[in-house]
């Protein structure tokens, strides 16, 4: 009866961190670039929890085990905006960005020019060029950006956007903001990402998709709570019974 208790345990416990993926999902439905996460679990088989001695061996507990979440990067949809510094990342790239913490990765191309003449991301983030950051002066014009990253104005070319790929995207840890850190090395991103001047990439989560998640969770936390609600019951119950016969 115990163990039954503990495995209900485990899974809500795992159907919670799955609540909160869903959540932040929702929450970014409207976020440029925003790649969506999936929770992964695994099964655990108990070995210690079995008594084969009996005529009828016990059978192996299965408890639910958080193995953490999954990065979907599939392209999401790509909308025109019309302004000429927006910019849908296409492919497996990312944007390389100077962060306080040093370089970090977003799919967010809604940039603009700074106070300083920089070109940076909405949330204020230095662009990162080939070259290092990419500088326009207030009086060029006709500014323009290229499948390839390269910014250009009436003046000429002033740098190239810095777009870089991952041998294993999966590894990628967020680091809030729409921004992401690595401990593999990036690598150029070459045909592998281009970039669609004049457009935005919008989130890739489904609100449809994520609704029927989130009912789907909830159903089985209500399901799990009603069994250990009885099995609480009956275990009261048992000791009710076994008091009585003393």
């Amino acid at each position: 009866m115990q163990n039954a208790l503990f495995v209900g345990v485990s899974s809500q416990v795992a159907l919670q961190r799955e609540l909160d993926v869903i959540a932040n999902n929702m929450a970014n439905i409207s976020t440029t670039g925003f790649k969506g996460r999936s929770s992964r679990f695994q099964e655990y088989l108990m070995p210690v929890a079995s008594a084969d001695s009996f005529s009828r061996p016990d059978r192996r507990l299965s408890y639910v085990i958080d193995q953490g979440t999954t990065l979907d990067l599939s392209q999401g949809p790509v909308e025109q905006t019309g302004n000429p510094l927006d910019v849908a990342v296409k492919g497996s790239a990312f944007i390389a960005v100077q962060a306080p913490g040093g370089e970090r990765y977003t799919r967010n191309g809604a940039l603009s020019v700074n106070g300083q003449g920089q070109l940076v991301t909405s949330d204020g983030y230095p662009v990162a060029g080939d070259g290092g950051p990419i500088t326009i002066n207030p009086q060029e014009t006709g500014l323009a950006i290229g499948t390839d990253g390269t910014v250009s104005t009436n003046l000429g070319i002033r740098g190239r956007i810095k777009l870089v790929t991952f041998a294993n995207p999966g590894q990628l840890v967020n680091e809030g903001g729409n921004l992401f850190s690595s401990t593999a090395p990036a690598r150029a991103a070459g045909l592998d990402g281009r970039l669609e001047s004049s457009a935005l990439e919008r989130s890739n989560v489904s609100p449809v998709l994520e609704m029927t998640r989130l009912m789907d969770v909830n159903r089985s936390y209500a399901m799990i709570t009603s069994m250990i609600s009885r099995m609480d019951e009956l275990r009261g119950s048992a000791i009710s019974k076994l008091a009585n016969v003393a």
